[in-house]
């Protein structure tokens, strides 16, 4: 199989397997406790750790963004949650925060429109809009917005891979190299196994959709931006699959990638790790951005 035809190894797959394979819920032992880990470290960022709140980035849709500032001239991380695109909010993943903020990252958290009501166009376009408004006005915030440095999980981390695809740069004002550091944790970079999950009742996704949105599709050449990758080894083999595949492909197009090992985290504790400021995560990004400074 070459490298091209990879990513359609799913196909190898049963209907039942492959929704199991992507049933991230059903890969850990309790999704409540975790998601209670989720809240808990979040409540404690909201209370400790000042903020400006509820920032519109967007007036079409009129979603905002949480703002943790750093410190002046400080450098601009935007945090994207994940949740299959129907679930989760800016308040729940403010666990990101401590883990960079104390490392003098600024963070910014955002929310995005959810599945159903919108489908995967609108997400993507939301987030674009996001990190163009922090291009646009993270001066006035205090921070350095000549780079944004992006990072989301599951979700989250395909939608990082739409910021670092090329041709929706100059619809947005925003530069071309205007990302920086791009933190991809068990991100689905290739939508077309999902067309055949259960996902897609709430996703409705169509052909045109699947190929214009699947990151693993969209690798631009020589990218200014340098992607860092993980996925927990305590994840499906199609999760582990897709973070492996998108930096093969990403190296492939002349570009710079570092893969991240976490081999005892799952599908949803490998997020919170960044929010420790000594853990992995935390200090690879840190470390990549002060390599772009």
């Amino acid at each position: 199989m070459t490298s091209h035809d990879r990513s359609a190894s799913w196909r190898r797959y049963s209907a039942e397997e492959l929704d199991r394979q992507y049933d991230a819920r059903a890969s850990v032992p309790s999704f409540d406790a975790e998601y209670a880990r989720y809240v808990a470290a979040s409540d404690a960022a909201l209370r400790d750790v000042p903020r400006i709140s509820d920032l519109c980035f967007d007036e079409k849709s009129g979603e905002t963004l949480d703002f943790y500032s750093a410190g002046r001239m400080s450098p601009i991380f935007l945090w994207i949650h994940g949740g299959y695109w129907r679930a989760l909010s800016k308040q729940d993943n403010a666990f990101v925060v401590p883990g960079l903020v104390s490392h003098g990252v600024s963070v910014a958290v955002m929310n995005y429109s959810l599945a159903p009501a919108v489908g995967i166009g609108e997400i993507v376009r939301q987030v674009r809009a996001a990190v163009a408004w922090l291009h646009r006005y993270g001066a006035t915030l205090g921070a350095d917005p000549r780079r944004i440095h992006v990072g989301g999980s599951s979700a989250g981390g395909h939608l990082v891979g739409t910021l670092l695809a090329g041709g929706w740069h100059e619809t947005f004002d925003f530069p071309e190299d205007g990302i920086g550091t791009a933190l991809a944790l068990s991100g689905l970079h290739d939508l077309r196994p999902l067309r055949h999950t259960r996902v897609d009742g709430w996703m409705k996704f169509d052909d045109a959709s699947l190929v214009a949105h699947s990151p693993i599709l969209s690798v631009p050449r020589h990218a200014s931006a340098r992607l860092l990758a993980s996925v927990g080894g305590l994840e499906t083999d199609e999760f582990r699959r897709q973070t492996r595949d998108y930096v093969a492909r990403w190296r492939s197009a002349g570009n710079a990638a570092e893969e991240i090992a976490m081999p005892n985290h799952n599908h949803f504790d490998i997020a919170l790790s960044l929010g420790e400021p000594q853990g992995a995560l935390a200090r690879a990004v840190v470390a990549s951005i002060r390599r772009a400074a």
